[in-house]
């Protein structure tokens, strides 16, 4: 049996979907959300117009995950929205992915499967690392948030842009101060 950890593509996958849907840079659009879904492995070809709406909210949901302070205030985000979506584990083979855990009920349309996937994988993150691995991006000027899957854990920003930027701007302040002082 395939086991998926935190690193899956339904962390990853929540990460895209809320800063393409809550960032002031973000593309909300039913394109925008199937390319979501295509770069992170999940059914693109299940994906309706219709099916927008779901998306939208869902990103909206996970966005107070990512938002939360602290770790009780991300439990209580997390265990609020597993009461909210129907999930009915199982073990499943199909496609030539091998044995795998679906979370949905077999029957569920494309926005509940992503919705139980995305929940599972974040929540196992959680229990695995704490918030310590995720959040919004720590450089002043930017709404994206991030979930870290390196080895060393230690990011804080959402791509290395803003690490740089932000790095930059903190040296050329220090170097201000010491010529000023």
């Amino acid at each position: 049996m395939r086991i998926t950890g935190y690193q899956s593509h339904g962390v990853a996958a929540s990460v895209a979907l809320v800063n393409a849907v809550t960032c002031d840079e973000g593309d909300d659009s039913p394109e925008a959300l199937r390319a979501v879904l295509r770069d992170n492995g999940f059914f693109w070809q299940d994906f309706e117009d219709a099916h927008a709406d779901a998306f939208r909210s869902w990103a909206w949901s996970l966005r107070r995950f990512f938002e939360a302070g602290e770790l009780t205030q991300a439990v209580a985000v997390l265990n609020e929205l597993m009461l909210e979506t129907p999930m009915h584990p199982h073990l499943s083979e199909h496609g030539g992915l091998g044995l795998h855990m679906h979370y949905a009920p077999p029957s569920a349309r494309l926005p509940l499967r992503f919705r139980a996937t995305t929940l599972m994988h974040i929540s196992t993150m959680v229990c695995e690392h704490g918030l310590a691995r995720s959040g919004v991006c720590a450089a002043p000027d930017c709404d994206r948030v991030y979930a870290d899957t390196s080895r060393a854990g230690r990011r804080r920003f959402c791509s290395e842009t803003c690490a740089n930027r932000t790095n930059v701007a903190a040296f050329r302040a220090r170097r201000r101060a010491r010529r000023d002082g």
